[in-house]
């Protein structure tokens, strides 16, 4: 009895196709399965939004970080600003803000910085509490309060975990992808794992607008909280509309909501919190 059946060989001996695409199936599910259970095994409650989060990373990894991150992050946008006074109204402003977040929030490092990069009009947060804002963006803003929901929104971020967060989807979605790809047959032309990437891609891209959403909402409970008016962040929407040039691609392609469709959910958000009219007394 010969040791190998005519079935599983071609006519050269060699193992047959079916066999090499069974091995590929059973490698992309071992990927697969490793990935998802290692995003699912990571989950706990944030304390600040409510939300169960699938994260890997503990905050003091995040904190380090995004201190570790930090001077690189400086160096792309020309350093840090060397106009004494308006660093220390970015800085003033991000300590009101501390001073008010939730008691039960996880222990971050904040420092708010202005980077020297006039043109660029950007705010963005690392993770762990490192906060920075562009003059070019600065420079665009006319009130205090406006500054206050540009960092409040970008705090918002950090405590949202919104960065960690993304690493552990992004993480997972990598590994989903390594498994299309090694269950794709390049001799038939398939192009599963591209396919596969494209899909990652675009649910990402979806998770991080729901991001912004929540960050805008957490932004205006710190503005009111620290005694700014929070329809200032209405009027950073049109800043960034301006900036923009009214134009950009799709909701559905960008990574973050057109400032038109913010400014709604805004006020949408502070009609809620605040269904009797907003506080009296707040700076605008």
């Amino acid at each position: 009895m010969p040791i190998f059946r005519r079935s599983e060989s071609n006519a050269h001996g060699a193992p047959a196709r079916g066999g090499f695409r069974g091995g590929r199936l059973a490698i992309a599910g071992v990927i697969a399965l490793i990935a998802i259970i290692g995003y699912y095994s990571n989950s706990s409650v944030n304390s600040v939004t409510g939300r169960k989060q699938h994260i890997a990373h503990t905050p003091p990894q995040e904190v380090a970080m995004g201190l570790q991150a930090a001077p690189e992050m400086a160096r792309q946008f020309g350093g840090l600003s060397r106009d004494a006074k308006a660093t220390a109204l970015v800085k003033a402003v991000g300590r009101k803000l501390v001073a008010v977040l939730p008691a039960d929030a996880p222990e971050y490092q904040y420092e708010y910085h202005l980077l020297a990069d006039p043109k660029t009009v950007n705010a963005f947060a690392l993770p762990g509490g490192q906060i920075f804002i562009t003059e070019g963006l600065l420079a665009r803003l006319a009130t205090e309060g406006q500054l206050a929901g540009v960092l409040g929104h970008e705090t918002g971020h950090v405590l949202g975990r919104h960065s960690a967060e993304q690493m552990a989807k992004t993480q997972l979605a990598q590994g989903l992808v390594t498994a299309a790809g090694a269950a794709s047959d390049p001799a038939a032309g398939l192009n599963t794992g591209q396919i596969a990437a494209m899909v990652s891609q675009m649910t990402l891209l979806k998770y991080s607008r729901k991001h912004e959403l929540e960050s805008d909402e957490l932004g205006v409970r710190f503005m009111v909280a620290a005694g700014y008016d929070p329809r200032a962040l209405i009027g950073v929407m049109e800043v960034l509309a301006s900036a923009s040039g009214g134009g950009g691609g799709p909701d559905f392609m960008a990574s973050h909501p057109s400032p038109a469709n913010r400014s709604e959910i805004i006020q949408r958000i502070i009609a809620e919190l605040y269904p009797n009219g907003v506080p009296a007394g707040l700076a605008p």
